[in-house]
């Protein structure tokens, strides 16, 4: 058995996992993921007035330097935007307000929707004219960030990386449905769990230590607004919940912040996720409206198997 702890934070579940030689460990190990995932939550929660990203918003419009997380968080989604052609867009955190979802989920400070003028002279897409060097950070007018589609797979990454670093042993961190690795593999691998909902099929992988599971849904963080269904996952292009072509989409990669990226890109992607998917080479399990499990770039189709 792996020793194991897990507790609600940011409307999901956070869970470490040690080998169970580690098992002495566990209270250290879960002290390291509380204090990246506190640090993240300072730095850019949209729902809190005074995380660094919302209480420095008229700073932002002018340009200013940001701390060196922030910067590494904002660097992560511009990087996420660009690898996907902008599908996994960072500068959506107006439209999200606009369609209920901080309502629905959270008593957020107001945010002003209001177009730049200077929209106008640049029509790029907005996370095009995000400025960041190195910790000076400029977001245009109107745009409001928001960097749920990446930090929360970066902080996976870093809380991992973390206990490693500090305690010199393997662990496995999930936050939600994104989940990171670090450190010598425990006997067996890592066995992860892939299942959304309760009612949904489920598979079982094992993955190496250093590589990364994560999972994008349409049917969690789910809203009603003037009598239309809402997810949280936009499509850029309409600023509208992606089409749920797809329940969930399931990716393994050697980091959880882009295995985050291509399983967000796949959602929004549609139909054309399996095209995507399989040109990334990655394993991949995506399932359908009607649950059929589709499962490509090597992901094993049996019990008890290696993802990678």
């Amino acid at each position: 058995m792996r020793a194991a702890t897990e507790w609600d934070l940011w409307t999901t579940t956070a869970r470490v996992v040690l080998d169970r030689r580690d098992r002495r460990h566990l209270a250290a190990a879960e002290s390291c993921v509380r204090e990246v995932t506190a640090a993240v939550d300072a730095a850019c929660n949209r729902f809190r007035d005074d995380s660094e990203l919302v209480a420095r918003a008229a700073d932002l419009v002018r340009g200013t330097e940001v701390s060196p997380l922030l910067a590494t968080l904002v660097h992560q989604a511009l990087d996420a935007a660009r690898a996907t052609d902008g599908d996994v867009d960072p500068t959506l955190g107006a439209r999200m307000v606009s369609l209920g979802y901080d309502a629905a989920f959270a008593d957020a400070p107001p945010v002003d929707t209001a177009t730049s003028t200077a929209r106008a002279l640049d029509d790029r897409p907005a996370w095009q004219r995000v400025l960041l060097s190195g910790t000076f950070l400029r977001v245009p007018e109107g745009v409001v960030l928001d960097l749920g589609a990446t930090a929360k797979a970066a902080a996976a990454d870093m809380a991992a990386a973390s206990i490693t670093a500090r305690l010199g042993i393997g662990a496995l961190v999930s936050l939600g449905g994104d989940v990171a690795t670090a450190g010598p593999d425990p006997a067996g691998g890592w066995q992860v769990r892939v299942q959304d909902l309760d009612d949904d099929p489920v598979d079982h992988v094992r993955i190496a230590s250093g590589w990364s599971i994560a999972t994008s849904s349409t049917q969690k963080r789910r809203w009603e607004q003037d009598g239309h269904a809402r997810h949280h996952i936009l499509d850029p292009r309409w600023g509208l919940p992606a089409d749920p072509v797809w329940r969930s989409v399931t990716v393994v990669a050697p980091s959880c912040t882009t295995a985050n990226t291509m399983t967000t890109a796949a959602i929004v992607r549609g139909h054309g996720a399996t095209v995507l998917l399989r040109r990334s080479g990655r394993a991949a399990r995506l399932v359908a409206a009607d649950g059929t499990v589709v499962r490509i770039g090597g992901w094993p189709a049996d019990d008890a198997r290696t993802a990678a």
